[in-house]
This record gives structure tokens, sequence and C-alpha cells, in this order.
């Protein structure tokens, strides 16, 4: 590692041994980067100093931000950070709030200053925040004011966070950066010096912080865009996924900067919305869920999508019927893609150029990889296995053991299975842990059953995910009520209604069932393959 910029040390600290890292390829050109970089230098101050500083970068409900005006809210906000909030390099800051202006503002203005950026689903309860602030030892919030009341519980316990900055209604962030000129040099960063920590649920529950370097969030620019997507300085991003999900800050923050392109992002875009936004902003790339797509797809003829040009699906595995379906009533082709938060974005996809029925498609350049059995021998094409795979990103989870389960011998295991054609066409065919993938989000099975046991009608439970053709798995949730409490309906919804109050809402059981006990090995091992046989 090259001589850091980071006062603060604590997450190179905590990376993990150099032996249990995955081994990272650079040995494309577009991948041969600088020893020093700032990720938001690359992304928003060069466009200035290279001619483009009055393009649209931001487009949003009565706003349009070029990228001098982009350039100058990040300044401000990162003056405020330094001058006012005491941030030195290294320090981690939790980014909470919705798609916005101020949002991706933010993202941008903590990595100029040289901070560790944590992002958070606007979802999450204060539970969930307060663990990850335990965790990364954040120091410093930037939050929508809307959203500040978990955030303000989890601190109650968490004095780690000593400052909190909220923007919009309520706020002061706003009024804080009017004080400064809009002008703050970037932090001279080294290109492996961390620039976020993006959090995983994990199998156990318990989450896992993923550590991404300044280089891996150019690389990542330099892989899915370049390669497969190909978008201009004239399209206009939208979609739905949250710039807190990696999927969301590339394809809506990261992408379209990089490509000197303009991005909308707009709060709660439900598929309708989606729908209509795309016609007002005559956006040209669409990013969301295979789910969305769906949702879509009936409303798609009495909408003008004229102006769209690309779609791209991620998340979860994208069924052939939704793609037939939305092509029949768009005549658009999805670009598909399977990426995850341990290795930051899309690693293996395909354009409608490449597509194979079937087929998810092809390790992008840059990637290697193979299908393996559990010793990591290779398998010949046509059978299932584990994707093994390398790359310029790679797994690097924050002073946690489990780095040992995703990395080994330098090969990343994202945990997928598939089968390989002879082609070198990937088949994807699910998930080899028990990480329930409903409607893109990742959703761990033994958390939901913590909540759950939360309730004082519960005695037990056991959660599994169960197939879908809407969501993709829906959470079910297996109960055994303690004596004295009825089975029925309205302990159903006194269940879920439970749940969405102590985790994030879109973890809750859309179906609950109630049995006389679980199914148990004679060590007492909850057999979750028979809970699935009974739905």
């Amino acid at each position: 590692m090259t001589a850091s910029a980071h006062r603060d040390s604590f997450v190179r600290d905590n990376l993990p041994p150099a032996a249990e890292w995955p081994v990272l390829q650079f040995d494309r050109p577009e991948l041969q980067f600088p020893p020093r970089l700032n990720a938001a230098m690359e992304l928003v101050d060069r466009a200035i100093t290279e001619g483009d500083g009055d393009r649209v970068a931001i487009l949003s409900s009565g706003l349009r931000w070029t990228y001098r005006d982009l350039q100058d809210r990040v300044d401000r906000i990162a003056r405020v950070l330094v001058d006012q909030c005491g941030l030195v390099p290294g320090n981690r800051v939790l980014l909470r709030g919705a798609n916005s202006p101020m949002q991706a503002a933010a993202w941008l203005a903590v990595w100029k200053a040289g901070g560790v950026a944590v992002g958070t689903m606007p979802l999450l309860r204060a539970k969930e925040l307060g663990e990850m602030i335990r965790i990364a030892r954040v120091s410093h919030a930037i939050c929508d004011a809307a959203l500040a009341a978990d955030l303000e519980v989890a601190r109650t316990t968490h004095p780690e966070l000593r400052e909190l900055v909220l923007h919009g209604e309520g706020g002061n962030l706003e009024q804080r950066m009017a004080q400064y000129p809009g002008e703050f040099a970037p932090v001279d960063t080294a290109a492996d010096d961390p620039a976020l920590i993006a959090f995983t649920s994990g199998t156990t529950g318990i989450p896992k912080g993923t550590v991404h370097f300044h280089r891996d969030v150019m690389a990542m620019c330099e892989v899915f865009p370049r390669h497969c997507l190909k978008p201009g300085r004239d399209d206009v991003f939208i979609g739905t996924p949250p710039l807190a999900f990696t999927f969301g800050l590339g394809g809506l923050l990261c992408f379209p900067l990089r490509a000197r392109a303009a991005t909308v992002l707009v709060e709660k875009l439900t598929p309708d919305l989606l729908l209509t936004a795309i016609q007002l902003y005559h956006a040209t790339i669409c990013f969301t869920s295979p789910t969305a797509y769906r949702q879509m797809t009936p409303m798609a003829s009495a909408s003008d999508l004229h102006s769209l040009r690309k779609c791209v699906s991620a998340g979860e595995a994208l069924p052939q019927a939704t793609r037939d379906q939305w092509r029949e009533a768009t005549r658009l082709q999805i670009y598909d893609g399977i990426g995850g938060t341990e290795m930051l974005h899309i690693y293996l996809g395909s354009s409608p150029e490449d597509y194979r029925p079937g087929a998810l498609g092809k390790l992008l350049p840059g990637y290697i990889g193979m299908v393996v059995d559990d010793e990591l021998r290779p398998l010949p094409p046509g059978e299932v296995g584990r994707l093994a795979l390398r790359g310029p990103t790679g797994c690097r989870y924050l002073a946690d053991p489990r780095q040992r389960d995703y990395v080994r011998n330098g090969w990343n295991l994202p945990g997928d299975a598939f089968h390989v054609d002879e082609d070198g066409y990937f088949y994807y065919h699910s998930r080899v842990d028990d990480m329930i993938v409903t409607s893109g989000y990742n959703v761990a099975a033994p958390e939901v059953e913590w909540a759950l046991l939360g309730h004082p009608a519960v005695a037990e439970c056991g959660v599994v995910g169960v197939p879908d053709a809407d969501r993709g798995q829906l959470v079910a949730a297996f109960v055994v009520l303690k004596p004295g409490f009825s089975a029925d309906d309205e302990m159903t919804k006194a269940l879920q209604e439970f749940a969405k109050r102590t985790i994030a809402p879109y973890k809750y059981p859309r179906v609950v069932r109630f049995l006389e006990a679980l199914p148990r090995t004679e060590t007492g091992k909850l057999q979750r393959f028979k809970l699935k046989t009974l739905v």
C-alpha cells in the first residue's frame, strides 16, 4: 500500500491481513491508475478543468445543476465538514437520505475531504444504524432532517458519533454552507486509501462492512460502463436503487459523472412515477430491478418512452419472461448483470448485442472467473458449482473473520451457483447460502428471526426464502407461539407490523405460517430445507 493521506488510520488498520486479500488484477490499460487519486476530483473537478463546467450534471424536481454548480456544493459541504465539524482524513461519515442532489453532493464531499463514506439505506432503523456506527466507528453523519429520528436514537447509545449535520427542511447544512466560498482543494489521497464502507447483512444477520478504495471507485467506472453499457455525454441516467446501494452509487452517480452525462435524482420513484419521470426528464438510461421492470410492463404502453435507449437490470435474477415482456411492451432489450457489495458493482453481464437466451452473460473485461466445487477445483462446462472470480475490485471486510469465507486462495466467492457453457456464457441458478434476495434486497434469514423473537408471543421461529414470480423470493416466517396466543390473521398482522418497526420494512415476512414445532436435527439445528416445503 502507498503512503496514506489518512490521519485517522482506523480503516486501514482494520483491513484483513494481506494473505486474506483477493488477488487484484489491473492488467488492462484503462485500469492503470496513478498512485495518488481522489475519486471526487476525477468525477467532478476534472470535468471543470477540461471545459465541461456548464454541462448539466444533476436534474431533480425544480432543479438543474451543472458540473460547476455541483462542484460548488461539494466544496461547501467539504468546508463545513472540515472547518466546523473537525473532520480529518480517514474519519468515517455516515450518509443517510433518499436519492437527492444534496445526498449526491455529500458523497462527493466526503471523498474530496479525505473521509470514508458509510452509506445507509433510508429504511434502516436505529438498531441497524447503531451496529454500523459501532463497527465502523463512525464519527460524523450527514442526514436528511426527515430521516433523523432513528439516527438520533442510535446516537444515544453510540457516543462515537460526535457530529450530526442535517439538511433539508428542519436542518441547517444549507445555511452553514452559505458561510463559505465554493473552493476546497481535494485531499491528496492515495489510490488505495479507503473511500467507502459498504455494509451488507450477511447470512448471520450481523452486518459486514466492505471497504473499497478510491481506485476501486474509478475501476468500477471503467468496466461495466466502458465495455457493456457504453454511455455518452448526452445521456440522462435515471433509476430506483439508493445511492447507499453500490448498484445505485455506480449507476446513478459515478457512471454518469465519469461519462460527463446527467443523472436524475428523485426520491421515492415507484414504478409508475419512474415511467412519468423518464418522460419528464427525457431519460435515456434506466437502472432498476427485475421487479420494477415487471411492474412497469403493463403501464409502458401508456407512457412516452421514446427517449429511453438502454435499460439495466441487476440486484436479483432477471427471469426470461420479464425480459421478453418488457421487450414486447417497449421494444427495448435489457442489459443484464450481476455484481455485489463485496465486488462493488457488476462484473458479469450482457448487452443486447451479445445476449444468449437463458444466460446471464460473460465476465466483463478485467475479470476472470470459473465455476468450482467446494474444494475450488474447476468444474467442466455444464456442471453447476460456485462462481469464483478475480478482477480490479474485490472483498475486504472491515475487521471480520468472515473474510476467510468470501476469499479463498485469492479468489472471491460471492455465494452464487452457476454453470458455464463452452463459449464462456454463465447461467445463474441460485444463492448457495441462506440469503434471501427479494425485489433486489438481500435479507438475512437469522436477522428476521431475531426480530420476531422479540415479540412476546413468539417462542421459536425459522425464516426462509420461497420462490415468487414478482419478487424473485418472499420472506417466509414459520412461527411457534407461546401458550395462550392464537394463531390467526390478527396475530399474523401483529407479527408483520412488529417486524417492520424493528428492522427495515422491506425485510418483514410477507408469508407467516404457524407450526407446533420447528423441524430440527438431533443436535438442535434448524432444518431450513424442510421449511421451504411447507409453503
